[in-house]
């Protein structure tokens, strides 16, 4: 077999298997691509929510990095929860050293249940330090609000948002549309021209992980070679079947189907 493209995840682990590390290895594996880690933090969650979280020392996520990067390199990398400032001037450092270009930044700040996952004094280094690097930034609605400063009630504020989010760096911003009303409509940003996929709001509690998914997928497809306006757009579709196809696991917020599109082996082919 040839090699396949490789992707990087810098993030959190979720025990619950639904978001963080989990999801984008997951993520990157239904894509046909390799997937490496650099884990930043360890939660005790599940689908009800975060009951800890424990901080790797930066001496060892910055090892992680080099160490991977060293050996087996990547074709693209994204970011999830760095959790504190210090971690994030970190990830940034090795990154930017390693010469990551294809860096998908998905500025994590809360989980679904309302835990917070970014430390209030992290967001600045995530504006100086991180989305200068990066080629697509992935904010949701409240997110894009604390990197924007812009209240965010309608369209024309989204695109005003993207606009100073842009201006720190990222090369494209994407603006989502999924704590909106009506069709899941995501704003794209590329310092010039708005571009806006919209898809179908499927009315499920089985979400949890859509966002390290979603910024999976795109990483993913990067890694691949597609141009990031074509690897937003499949990411997209792709994200939205996994959440029309998702499934109960838990009593809260269950995760996505990451494998929807995947076959699997009968069980008498497995020898």
């Amino acid at each position: 077999m040839s090699t396949p493209a490789k992707a990087m995840t810098v993030a959190g682990s979720d025990s619950g298997g639904g978001a963080g590390i989990q999801a984008d290895l997951k993520t990157f594996a239904a894509f046909g691509v390799y997937g490496t880690s650099a884990v930043t933090a360890v939660t005790a969650q599940n689908t009800r929510g975060v009951f800890a979280v424990a901080e790797v020392p930066e001496e060892v996520i910055a090892l992680q990095i080099d160490v991977v990067l060293e050996d087996i390199g990547t074709d693209a990398a994204k970011t999830g929860m760095l959790s504190s400032a210090s971690i994030v001037r970190t990830v940034a450092d090795r990154l930017e050293a390693w010469g990551v270009e294809k860096l998908v930044v998905d500025p994590v700040m809360v989980a679904k249940g309302g835990h917070p996952l970014l430390q209030e004094s992290a967001i600045a280094a995530v504006k100086s330090a991180l989305l200068p690097l990066a080629m697509v930034v992935t904010p949701n609605i409240p997110e894009a609000e604390v990197l924007s400063g812009i209240t965010i009630d309608s369209p024309e504020r989204a695109r005003e948002a993207a606009r100073v989010i842009a201006d720190l760096g990222p090369r494209y911003v994407i603006v989502k549309g999924g704590h909106l009303t009506g069709d899941a409509t995501d704003l794209v940003y590329d310092g010039r021209d708005f571009t806006e996929f919209t898809a179908e709001r499927i009315d499920t509690p089985n979400t949890h992980g859509t966002g390290c998914s979603f910024s999976a997928a795109i990483a993913a497809l990067l890694a691949r070679g597609a141009p990031p306006l074509e690897a937003i757009d499949v990411a997209k579709r792709w994200l939205t079947e996994a959440i029309r196809q998702g499934y109960a696991i838990g009593a809260g917020h269950s995760p996505v189907n990451h494998f929807h599109a995947v076959e699997i082996p009968a069980m008498s082919g497995l020898g």
